[in-house]
């Protein structure tokens, strides 16, 4: 069982970030915010001072795969975004499957918000929050 606490989650795309934010003794997550890459790079002062607000126990990282569970080209450089989570900010990370989740996430927009209604950042914290949610009620048990 993970350490009590709030969790930020995190949908990592070459382009944009989502971000959730999560707590383990309610085990439920929310939509928090999507950065912008900057020249195909994190916003790491973004990050961090979403870090220093929350203080996070702990972080998730959303790992793409292929629906039969094999790795891909994203799923290495989501990995390669939580190794560097880990390293500036000495936090654990742990690593969530994430298959679907954006799909998921734009037919729930699209049943709310009306088709169309919605942009892509709305999209990526939106899967940042149901992968969170996703994590947490696999690993915090009540």
């Amino acid at each position: 069982m993970p350490e009590a606490g709030c969790i930020l989650g995190f949908d990592y795309g070459k382009q944009r970030i989502g971000i959730a934010v999560g707590q383990t003794l309610t085990r439920k997550a929310q939509a928090l915010t999507t950065l912008q890459n900057q020249d195909g790079k994190p916003d790491w002062k973004a990050i961090q001072r979403l870090l220093e607000e929350w203080q996070p126990v702990r972080l998730v990282v959303g790992l793409p795969l292929h629906l039969d569970g094999k790795e891909q080209e994203m799923t290495h450089t989501a990995r390669r975004f939580a190794n560097q989570l880990h390293g500036r900010f000495r936090l654990p990370v742990s690593h969530a499957d994430e298959r679907l989740s954006s799909v998921e996430a734009e037919q729930i927009l699209a049943e709310t918000c009306g088709p169309g209604r919605y942009d892509k950042q709305a999209i990526d914290k939106l899967a940042a929050q149901l992968i969170l949610q996703s994590w947490l009620e696999q690993n915090c048990i009540q």
